[in-house]
């Protein structure tokens, strides 16, 4: 895994949280930016989606996302908590949030279903 899981804090049916790092030698940051490594969206949406599959889901595909906002750079070893809670009224509906040193990162909506 190209990111540490330092603390699993709660993986019950209501909400899934982790406290996660990402190194400074994590490919990620490699040409994202030369002298101003930051995090891309991708990777932080692969962070979510990753969270997700821990819930015990097996086998998923990513089919939609929406209203993702990202309002703050992540930084190599930045602290990081992300928080994942399914829609208890939409079956595959996850509402996400990353916060970095309790200040909101990154939040939205990922949509999954069974893979093929």
């Amino acid at each position: 895994m190209w990111y540490v899981i330092n603390n699993e804090i709660n993986t019950d049916a209501d909400e899934i949280t982790l406290d996660i790092q990402v190194p400074p030698d994590s490919n990620w940051f490699s040409g994202h930016f030369p002298g101003e490594p930051i995090l891309p969206g991708i990777a932080q949406l692969g962070m979510v989606f990753d969270a997700i599959s821990r819930s015990g889901l097996q086998n998923l595909k990513i089919a939609g996302i929406r209203r993702v906002r990202f309002k703050q750079i992540i930084r190599p070893d930045d602290p990081l908590r992300l928080t994942v809670r399914p829609r208890k009224d939409e079956a595959g509906v996850y509402e996400f949030r990353i916060q970095v040193k309790g200040e909101l990162a990154c939040s939205g909506v990922m949509v999954v279903e069974p893979g093929s």
